[in-house]
Parts: structure tokens; sequence; C-alpha cells
């Protein structure tokens, strides 16, 4: 098989097992013998182990996995035994502690030392005021204090108060010409950190960032509403975009405020998959022709499935995809943020919880100089990766790829030979979709999701694999920061419209940052390195799964 993956032909998975034993020259010059400290008992501790006198033997190094990723240009997954060892001994272990609430006002209080804790508001003012930006950064990300952080958005902006209750009600802005106004923020670093915080109070947020127009003159194109649920969602446009030709930002609303997951309810999960379906097929009905069911106002559930079908109808009839601009979906997900007191921004750029969406063209002009370089270039969409390796393994394999995974996951079993242990890499499934731990993770907590019927994107999705979707995001989002994540990314592999591929999935990978992985030339390489066997942290998730699938069951539209 030429292709590189751990998905064999016959169904199963393959990878590599390192055993090392190897002989290492002794070219040092000379020993640098020295005291490290002593023991408690006052011995001292030398460090005679680090110059050996001859030749270095390894006789049998720890044995370290080799796991091509099931797609080869995602790179390879190395597992150490002896971490994954202590791991599978107790799969609980995998999971991350709850940050500790904290605040500085207290500290303060604490030193201050009356007895009563009674410190001068102007005191307090002042010392807020002193503290240099590193340490307001800090204060900023990580607080639980909602006085800390609303002392630190009072110096760091300014607000227009009701005179009645001292509460923010706006923010102070200055004009420029004809420039559009501009909040006053003298500290926008400490002003994102504080907006990022879920701590700070709903009316300093609202003030601050999540009012429409708070962050800009960005329009809003759509929104969705369930009164019985409390659920709110906007559609903003992001005309002048990193994503060419513009791109779409499904936000949580100023009237439903969610910042964290547990907060996240299936109706807002839905609401912003269903603004992403909803612009989406808009957008490809009117590149074919197709009159839309209003001008106005947004579609119902019923009305969105049965334009789904009619694009699908006439995709399949005659020369229609050659009239498609654009070809492909991009959808992604952000949810976290953090920003360290060194000015590094370590996740997200946007507060609440929000969705990004846009189309991707089939195809961008192609220039050398600005001077014509060919007729055009096939424009990037990272589902394409997907069919490019599917296309070069059936070639290779003569096997469908996508048929063949699935049944290499079905019969998964474990890289150490345990197999009185679990053995399953699913960790949530119905008769649509399939959540589960990738043999090789990229992310050491990596989730994918996938379509168990040959379905490669939306447009091939009807409204039960829709529900089933929306659900699945939820749960595997729920799942993820239950065990601690609190920094997740996840980006969709789809097919291109005009794909005729019956075997590519449309799948979605969940990729959580964690505290002490920051990435750094293993990961440039595509190298992963992980501590746990996959079939463990399957377990984990699992064990999860009572807790979170208190989600209502999707209701779809036939």
């Amino acid at each position: 098989m030429s292709a590189r993956t751990c998905v064999a032909p016959s169904g199963q998975f393959v990878y590599g097992v390192h055993k090392p034993h190897f002989r290492v020259a002794n070219l040092r010059q000379s020993d640098h013998i020295g005291l490290l400290g002593e023991f408690r008992d006052g011995r001292p501790v030398y460090n005679n182990a680090n110059f050996p006198a001859g030749e270095i033997q390894e006789k049998g190094a720890e044995l370290i996995f080799e796991i091509p990723n099931p797609f080869p240009f995602r790179g390879t997954t190395y597992i150490l035994k002896a971490w994954a060892d202590v791991i599978a001994r107790d799969p609980a272990a995998l999971k991350l502690p709850e940050p500790q609430p904290w605040s500085f006002t207290e500290v303060l209080r604490q030193w201050s030392g009356d007895e009563a804790g009674v410190f001068p508001l102007n005191r307090l003012d002042r010392i807020f005021k002193t503290l240099p930006e590193p340490l307001q950064l800090a204060l900023a990300t990580t607080s639980t204090d909602p006085e800390d952080l609303m002392r630190l958005a009072e110096q760091c902006c300014d607000f227009v108060h009701d005179p009645a209750t001292g509460r923010p009600v706006g923010m102070i802005y200055a004009a420029d010409g004809d420039a559009p106004p501009q909040a006053m923020i003298r500290n926008p670093l400490v002003f994102d950190a504080l907006a990022n915080n879920a701590w700070m109070p709903d009316d300093y947020k609202e003030a601050m960032v999540l009012r429409p127009g708070a962050q800009g003159g960005s329009e809003i194109t759509a929104d969705w509403h369930d009164a019985g649920s409390g659920s709110h969602v906007f559609e903003y446009l992001r005309r002048n975009s990193y994503i060419p030709w513009g791109h779409y930002a499904a936000n949580m609303a100023n009237d439903a405020v969610r910042y964290r997951i547990e907060d996240l309810s299936l109706a807002d999960v839905s609401g912003m998959r269903h603004l992403y379906y909803q612009r989406t097929y808009v957008r490809v009905a009117r590149d074919l022709g197709l009159k839309l069911p209003s001008d106005r106002g947004p579609l119902s559930p019923e009305t969105l499935e049965a334009l789904r079908r009619e694009i699908r109808d006439t995709l399949r009839s005659g020369d229609a995809a050659a009239r498609l601009k654009f070809v492909c979906t991009l959808w992604g997900w952000n949810f976290g943020f953090d920003f360290s007191p060194s000015r590094y921004r370590l996740h997200a750029s946007h507060q609440q919880i929000h969705q990004q969406y846009a189309l991707v063209p089939a195809a961008v002009s192609a220039e050398n100089g600005k001077q014509p370089a060919a007729d055009s270039l096939e424009a990037y969409c990272c589902g394409d990766l997907i069919r490019d390796f599917a296309r070069q393994y059936r070639q290779s394999t003569g096997r469908p790829f996508f048929e063949t995974y699935i049944a290499a996951i079905r019969t998964n079993r474990r890289m150490d030979g345990q197999n009185e242990r679990e053995n399953s890499l699913v960790v949530y499934e119905d008769e649509r979709v399939m959540v589960f731990v990738p043999k090789a993770q990229t992310s050491q907590w990596e989730l994918q999701l996938m379509t168990l019927a040959p379905v490669g994107n939306i447009l091939e999705t009807d409204s039960r694999t829709r529900a089933s979707l929306d659900r699945a995001v939820l749960i595997t989002m729920k799942i993820l920061t239950a065990l601690g994540a609190r920094m997740i990314t996840v980006i969709e592999y789809a097919k291109r419209f005009d794909n005729d591929d019956d075997d590519q999935r449309l799948f979605y990978a969940f990729l959580p940052r964690l505290p002490e992985s920051p990435g750094a030339f293993s990961e440039a390489q595509m190298r992963w390195v992980n501590g746990h066997y996959p079939e463990d942290f399957a377990l984990a998730c699992r064990r999860r799964l009572p807790e979170v699938q208190a989600v209502s069951e999707p209701t779809p539209i036939e």
C-alpha cells in the first residue's frame, strides 16, 4: 500500500512499534563534576551520573508507538508506552483540574492589617491603577471576583453610567471626521481580556462588547430566536474578512449570554447551525438561479429542507453544477479565550460563543507579479485534502477509504495488547453519526465526529442528519469541557458540491488546546506526541456521557 495511513485495506489499524536499543560513543573531552546540593540529612549530591567514563549502551529503552494518521496530510502520532501504561491503570486521570476561584481585592483586604478586613476604597483604586500591565492582564484573564474585573474595566475604558444605579449603560465614544465612532479604550489588551472573562457582570459585558454595534459596524444579516428556550442568535457579516469573499459569524445575542459550554443548550447550537445551513442554501440557490422562498426573514426548518431538496434535484440535472461559483463550505468554531501576561494571545479572538462560516469559490485567478500566470488556480478548501487522499487510497488499494475506516474503528484492538481493558474508540453514536477518538490523535484530546452514511457536505445531509450533527457537536463539546478543556478549536472537512464521490464523509475535528502542549518543533513537523492510549481517552469520555446526555432529543423535519 503506497498511501501512508494507519487504515489497512483489511479494515484494521496498523502502526509501527519502536524498540530502541543502541550504543553511543562517548566523545566528551573532560568531566565537570560539581555539587548539586544536599540531601535533607546534609549528605552532598553530585552530578557524577552526567559524566560516565566510557561508551554508553542502551539495551532496551521504552517502547514508542508510531501511528500514521488515517489522513497522511495530518502527520504522525507517537505514544510513549511508559506514559500511556500509567494512564491505562486509571483512565479517570485524564482530566484537567478546575481553575480555583480567587480575588485580588480579597488578598489586599487580608493584607490590610485590620482584623475586620477594612481596606479604604481610595487605596484599592490607587493600587489597581499602579499595577503594571502584565499583572493587569493576569488579573483580567484569571480573577473570578467581579469586583476585581469591574475596577479594572473602569480604569481601562470610559463608561456611561446610569445616574440612579451607577451601573454601566454604554461607552463613551470619540468622533474623528467621517470615521465611525470609536469607543474610548485606553488599554485594548486588558479590555479584550476583561470582556472574555465569564465572571465579568453581564451589564459590563453588554456595554463593552455584546450589544450590536459595540464592536463596530458589521451588519446583522440574519437572526434566529426561540422564545421557548430563551435562545437568540445573530448572524454578523464580516465583509473585509481574512477569508476571501467575506464570511459570517453566528453569535449568541446580547440577550442570551453564553460564555461557558455548560450554559449552552441544544436550542443554542441548533440556532447557530440553522443560520449556517440557511446562509449556505440561500447562496447556492442564487447561484443556480432558483427562486428563494422569501426575500426577508428567516426560513423555517420545513422551508429550509424543501430548499435543500430543490438544490439537490437541480444539481443532479444537466450542467447545473458548472454554474456554481462557490463550491464548498468552510465552517469553524474557536471556543475559549486566554491571554498571557507577556501579551501572547493563546486562543480565539472573540468573546461569547460563536461559529464562523463561509463559502469557498471553485477557482481563483492566477497572477505573477500582476501579470496573468494561468487561467486560474483551484481555491483551497481543507476538505479537498480528504478528497485527494480518498482517491489515492482507492487507486492504491481498490477499497473505498471511509467504508474501510469505519470498519477499522468497529474492529479496533488496543496497542498494549491488554484486551481485557476497553477496546472501543467510539464515544457516542446514533443511527446517523459517530463521535470517536482517532487512532492517531493530533491534539492530545482530539475527538472526531463523522456521518455514517455516505454524505459529504451539508447539501447532502437531510434534516434528521443535520439534527444528529447539531446534537453530537454539543455533546462532544460538553464532554471535553467536563474533562477540563477550556480552549477548543473545531473544524469541518467537507466535500465539494460538484464532487460525485459517494464515499467521502462529512466530518469534524475537535482539537482542545492543553496547558502543557503549546506546540513546538515536533508539532511544526506534524509529529504529535501523546501520553495515553486512544482507547483510554475514549473510556474517559464515555464516562462523561450520562451527565451531558441530558440534552433533549432533536425534532427533525421530514
